[in-house]
């Protein structure tokens, strides 16, 4: 048997499968698909997937349906993302350019995702430790306390206070935001805290230890795990199929998506694999309560690398190709405006 055949009758299956939601037979490839060989030959082909494990029969039908490893091959085999057209590219620039901050950035792209892929869509915020900084603000607001606030690249902002062991002289604290602006603007965040150490044997003995508790503040703020999370829509998506699309329920899946956790630890994961997309399908989640879903994720950030991840997460029985599309186009747009 051919394997360029077999891919082909597994693609047709794949295909029918997504769009009718109904076991695929013989008979339906021959009808809807030119293979160019005999219905018996594809019943053949058809044993030699079931076989493989690629294909399954789920009950007394004729018909047969993909398994979590006929999707792996169908997806891992497909030669190109087919592009958004120019209208649908448009629209999404147009949709996230108007966004007045980087809320708004994130809000808007995730409801747009789910638009697009009919999934549940999902957009984790830039982390701190891979984004840059843009600016550091110095704010005395009392006597003894000072405002800090750290600006990133990706127009996150993040505020702390502080309470000074003396009063707040307005005088140092406009050398300190100059003299840390003038050595830490674009430098990786997870670099800040030793860059600043070096600076405070530099400065004057008065600015000294105001610096080291902005220094300690910077890091705190790093350090803090509240600063990983993402943002979901579309939830509802998954009810578009009823029951047919999971065994058990929807509940385990909508239990798992609660727990951002789970999303974080599978968004990490998928950050290690160098493709432009990255899908994982049922098992490979490694998680119970979405074994019978996929997820489709990319990278968006800067030139550097990828700061965070966007993705829909939808049944096995998903639109593959437009569903990647989606995806890589909704990630590029939040790469371009942010490094605007």
């Amino acid at each position: 048997m051919s394997d360029d055949r077999r891919l082909d009758v597994l693609r047709a299956i794949v295909e029918d499968y997504v769009q009718t939601s109904e076991p695929v037979g013989s008979r339906a490839l021959v009808e809807r698909h030119h293979l160019g060989v005999s219905p018996a030959t594809i019943r053949n082909d058809m044993a030699a997937l079931e076989d493989g494990g690629y294909i399954a029969q789920p009950h007394t039908s004729a018909g047969r349906v993909p398994t979590d490893k006929g999707y792996r091959m169908f997806v891992d085999r497909l030669a190109t993302v087919k592009p958004l057209s120019a209208p649908e590219k448009r629209a999404i620039g147009q949709f996230l350019e108007d966004a007045v901050d980087l809320d708004d950035v994130v809000a808007r792209a995730v409801r747009l995702l789910a638009q697009l892929t009919h999934q549940v869509a999902v957009v984790q915020y830039p982390s701190l430790r891979r984004s840059a900084l843009r600016h550091i603000e110095l704010v005395p607001v009392g006597a003894r306390h000072l405002l800090v606030v750290l600006i990133t690249d990706t127009g996150r902002v993040e505020q702390r206070t502080i309470e000074a062991d003396a009063e707040v002289d307005e005088e140092v604290v406009t050398r300190l935001r100059t003299t840390l602006n003038a050595h830490v603007a674009g430098r990786r965040l997870a670099e800040l805290r030793t860059v600043v150490e070096d600076l405070a044997d530099t400065l004057a003995v008065d600015d000294g230890p105001l610096l080291r508790q902005v220094v300690a503040v910077v890091a705190e703020t790093l350090a803090q795990e509240s600063e990983e999370r993402v943002v979901l829509a579309g939830t509802a998506n998954l009810a578009r199929g009823g029951n047919q699309d999971f065994a058990r329920s929807i509940g385990p899946v909508l239990e798992a998506l609660e727990e951002q956790v789970v999303l974080l630890r599978l968004l990490s994961d998928m950050a290690e694999d160098a493709a432009t997309v990255t899908v994982r399908i049922g098992r490979e989640t490694r998680h119970d309560g979405l074994v019978e879903t996929s997820f489709v994720t990319s990278g968006y950030g800067d030139e550097g690398g990828a700061i965070a991840r966007v993705g829909a997460i939808g049944p096995l029985r998903m639109d593959y190709p437009g569903t990647m599309a989606s995806v890589r186009a909704v990630a590029r747009y939040l790469t371009r405006i942010l490094a605007g």
